[in-house]
């Protein structure tokens, strides 16, 4: 069984990234990238599907953190004969694909486990597994080739192989040090060098250290606001640009169930908030490198649009299971692609047209190639912008009308409109003043329950959506509205579980999915948010009080969170949620700051 999300720890080189149990083992890893095959899925299985534990034998209390502002991991495992410390890192910046693990004895002696379990292809593929002469540097290493992967493991003290896997026991002393380091390549390029190990840990703390010291985000829980920007820098291809919503797959929404998804792709709506974050912290520049991402993505037919790409931009996506894989808490189909690529969602260039719009006014200088292809998806969404979707969150049941989508179509013609009036861009201003006009006139008369005084989820129903919370945040009407006012008391009074919030009640049925789920972590952050801005700061500090709580030992947080059983659940770590804290973050320093001034302002 893996451990709990939460006693899992996040290592990456903004190429890739793995996940490092508290124990000492990584049950999950994708080489070369985040949406390639696994050769470490034991998350998804047991041991024999791969993994790579480098932990004490027997009881030991683990304690663990960053250093500084990097993701270079260091734990320290204290036993009953000693103690040592343990450091997991991706070295950063030097175009290759290593994971480097260090262990020295801190105190007495520890005896350690070393065990390497290698299975490409989402633990199904056995590699052939050799020891001999890798680099002309070498003395000794172990490979494991299988088609076009391959991986060497270097180190001081190299595991045996027994029964299909590669074991040791040995003992560090205090002063000691056992130094590991498995690299990825093509398999038929020759061994890469050794690392110099020294050098690169320090060269990967500088450059997070110096990336963290360009934030000037200096509010509330600032020290949370950093690691989460990091962690969604950590999530960002360093070439390609791409965003991904998280580095894992099919962790569930419910234990046991079906709501298993790969988030291991860009979504145009989660890219476009995490760049609204980023920006809203001082970074500009990442800005530049992700529009350069967003037009390579869309180019072509407007018609072809997608909600999602793979990070390098190509759009086949298919899903398909993993039957041999058990799941996670054996929470199956393991599914790897995602077959939401193909649904409608009328909402996304609503966040593209905001997060662009967003970044113009930070300074990032206008493009004519990035402005003619949002004025052409804009033209596009004129013409089709009364059609159903599936919505913000990916409903697999009936398309609908949903209120969040019309609202996020309201913004993008707002925005396409501003575009124009404040930048002096090319566009069809008259068309796109007019149905901005005429969406909002559908929103408030077909989208609005005036017996309760609130927005529903969707025109032909009663029910309320915790997605109607971002109304105020895109300006669509001021906080202290009372239409504003009492949709954030009906989704208080419906959504809240526990002291969080759902994301909806899955028993209308409206997802097409059987099952339950766990309060949706981002919607508690929208509740932060429009608290603040509705001038309700007592209860928005009460909320992030409550929240801030939930963030793991190193700072990371999943998709949903099991107050009942205190547990993280889904996809981990969860870019959504990350940058929703840093939104609510953002939006309480300001109400904070300003008082009863703070009141009434929309977030800019």
């Amino acid at each position: 069984m893996p451990l709990p999300l939460e006693q899992y720890a996040l290592v990456g080189d903004r190429h890739t990234a793995a996940l490092v149990g508290s124990d000492g083992s990584i049950d999950w890893l994708c080489l070369p990238r985040f949406d390639s095959p696994a050769c470490f899925a034991a998350l998804l299985g047991t041991p024999e599907h791969g993994r790579w534990l480098l932990g004490p034998k027997g009881p030991a209390r683990s304690t663990r953190r960053y250093l500084e502002n990097s993701f270079v991991l260091e734990t320290v495992h204290v036993t009953d004969t000693g103690a040592v410390k343990v450091l997991d890192l991706m070295p950063v910046g030097d175009g290759r694909a290593d994971i480097i693990r260090s262990v020295q004895g801190l105190r007495g002696t520890v005896t350690m486990e070393h065990e390497w379990v290698v299975r490409f292809d989402y633990g199904r593929v056995r590699p052939w597994v050799s020891h001999g002469v890798g680099h002309r540097l070498d003395d000794d290493v172990i490979t494991a080739v299988a088609g076009p992967d391959m991986l060497v493991l270097r180190g001081s003290r190299l595991p045996k192989a027994a029964d299909g896997r590669h074991r040791d026991e040995f003992e560090v002393r205090a002063g000691e040090t056992q130094t590991f380091s498995l690299t990825w390549f093509p398999s038929y390029d020759p061994v890469p060098p050794p690392l110099d190990i020294d050098s690169r840990i320090a060269e990967t703390i500088r450059r997070s250290d110096d990336w963290a010291a360009r934030c000037d985000y200096d509010g509330p829980y600032r020290d949370l606001v950093v690691r989460s920007l990091l962690t969604l820098r950590a999530m960002t291809h360093s070439r390609f640009g791409g965003i991904v919503a998280a580095p894992t797959t099919s962790l569930p929404e419910d234990f046991g169930g079906e709501r298993n998804w790969d988030y291991r792709y860009c979504w145009l709506r989660d890219a476009s908030l995490t760049l609204q974050a980023l920006m809203r912290s001082g970074f500009v520049d990442e800005a530049r490198l992700w529009r350069n991402w967003l037009v390579r993505a869309v180019a072509g037919d407007p018609e072809d649009l997608q909600i999602m790409y793979a990070i390098d931009g190509a759009r086949q996506l298919p899903e398909r299971s993993l039957d041999y894989l058990p799941g996670y808490a054996g929470s199956s189909p393991v599914r790897v692609g995602n077959a939401a690529v193909d649904q409608r969602q009328s909402d996304v260039l609503g966040e593209v047209m905001i997060a662009l719009d967003e970044a113009r006014r930070h300074g990032l200088e206008v493009d004519g190639e990035a402005w003619a292809m949002q004025r052409s998806l804009v033209d596009h969404l004129a013409d089709h912008w009364q059609e159903p979707d599936n919505g913000l969150w990916e409903i697999r049941g009936p398309l609908r009308h949903f209120t969040h989508s019309r609202v996020m179509v309201w913004a993008a013609f707002d925005r396409a409109v501003r575009s124009v009036e404040d930048w002096g861009l090319p566009g069809d201003v008259h068309r796109w003043r007019d149905l901005r006009d005429q969406v909002r006139d559908e929103i408030l008369s077909k989208g609005f329950d005036a017996r309760r005084t609130t927005f529903t989820q969707h025109y032909d129903t009663t029910d309320v959506d915790a997605s109607l919370l971002l109304i105020p945040m895109v300006g669509f009407l001021p906080p202290d509205d009372p239409r504003v006012l009492g949709t954030v008391a009906a989704i208080e009074e419906d959504l809240m579980r526990d002291g969080f919030l759902l994301r909806y009640r899955t028993q209308s049925g409206v997802d097409g999915l059987a099952g339950d789920e766990h309060p949706f972590l981002a919607c508690s952050w929208w509740l932060v948010s429009a608290y603040s801005m509705c001038g309700q700061v007592t209860k928005a500090r009460e909320l992030m009080d409550r929240l801030a709580g939930l963030f793991n030992d190193v700072g990371l947080i999943s998709e949903e969170y099991d107050p009942a059983n205190r547990r993280m659940v889904g996809n981990f770590p969860q870019a959504f949620s990350h940058l929703a804290f840093i939104g609510a973050a953002h939006a309480l320093a300001q109400a904070e700051s300003q008082g009863a001034a703070g009141a009434g302002q929309r977030i800019p």
